[in-house]
């Protein structure tokens, strides 16, 4: 008993120099080989994990940041105007930063030039990498200045095979068909369109998606059934007014995204419209405010959470390989969709 209390006190009294003497490596090693990095061989590996099972060393958050290059630093800047895709991206991006202990900048801007001051800030002050979300993942000017600054950086709802950036992001083109299609196997044939701000990728893509569904099932593509939103809800509430204002009145409205649609169901009920008996509304994202308006939204799940999570993962692991010299090619990542059916859609309306 005397003797295995000792040796609990020796762990206890571990550290990080006691693991390097008895693995026969340097401190340094022993915190590449926690934090998970690259650049270590296979060998050294194995006997630094096999002296810390020995010594039952117990890695503490001081250790881990031996080095101070050992923390990864990422900046996340934006501009996207859908609050309700914000905070599902926030809380993917900070739930995984949070697990592996890397430190988060997050950095609102209002515009591009904002957002294309804040990426030279990050740059000049050393940043590891940099996450961006539409409108501000869209623009050539901003994909064209991280490329020449040589920062990695990851774009999160939209993708850019041109560029040296890593993305992760749904097949926007077919979530339009999809949707589409759907609304059409309801049984409607005039369905109205409200598109995202067309300086956003996904925006087109919703809108070819619509397009070619229509046209696959032989209903004709109404110019007029068709309205510019921009992806904010106050946008929504106009391009609504102005789509059941067209006579005859479509019997469905498509909505690039939820916001929109939320805006398009405030609409109607102005208007006294019944949904869905009179209008079937959809929407694309499936955030939260689609169940927290009456009815409830059906929409395109788009896992926000879940690609922010993924986008963190894939930024975190290129910059351990570039700390270690080791050259990676830009990873484009498309995630599965699925269409959510909820209480605001129905067959048209008799007659």
């Amino acid at each position: 008993m005397k003797k295995t209390a000792t040796a609990r006190r020796q762990h206890a009294r571990a550290t990080i120099n006691d693991v390097a003497e008895r693995a026969g490596v340097s401190p340094m090693t022993v915190s590449r080989v926690i934090n998970g990095e690259a650049n270590v061989r296979a060998s050294t590996r194995d006997s630094v994990n096999l002296a810390i099972k020995e010594l039952g060393y117990l890695p503490n958050k001081a250790a881990r940041s031996l080095a101070s290059a050992n923390q990864i630093q990422i900046g996340l800047i934006y501009d996207n105007p859908s609050s309700s895709f914000l905070s599902a991206m926030l809380l993917g991006v900070l739930e995984q930063a949070r697990q592996s202990d890397t430190q988060i900048v997050v950095v609102e801007c209002d515009n591009e030039a904002q957002g294309i001051e804040a990426i030279r800030n990050m740059v000049r002050t050393g940043m590891d990498g940099i996450i961006l979300s539409p409108p501000l993942a869209d623009s050539e000017y901003v994909l064209q200045l991280l490329q020449d600054s040589d920062v990695l950086a990851v774009t999160i709802g939209t993708q850019h095979v041109d560029h040296e950036v890593l993305s992760v992001q749904i097949d926007d083109y077919d979530a339009g068909v999809a949707m589409t299609e759907h609304i059409i196997g309801l049984g409607h044939r005039r369905i109205g369109f409200i598109a995202g701000n067309p300086a956003q990728q996904s925006s087109g893509l919703r809108l070819s998606g619509y397009r070619d569904a229509l046209e696959r099932a032989g209903i004709d593509v109404d110019e007029n059934l068709i309205a510019q939103g921009f992806f904010t809800y106050r946008s929504g509430l106009e391009a609504a007014e102005k789509l059941l204002s067209v006579e005859p009145r479509p019997t469905a409205i498509f909505a690039s995204n939820d916001d929109m649609a939320a805006a398009t169901v405030a609409t109607a009920h102005r208007h006294h419209i019944e949904i869905p008996e009179e209008l079937t509304v959809c929407g694309v994202d499936d955030t939260l405010l689609a169940t927290t308006i009456w009815p409830e939204i059906t929409t395109i799940h788009q896992p926000i959470v879940d690609m922010s999570h993924t986008a963190i993962e894939m930024l975190e692991k290129a910059i351990r390989a570039k700390r270690a010299g080791i050259e990676t090619e830009s990873t484009h990542l498309t995630v599965d969709f699925r269409l959510v059916k909820r209480d605001s859609d129905g067959p048209p309306p008799a007659g």
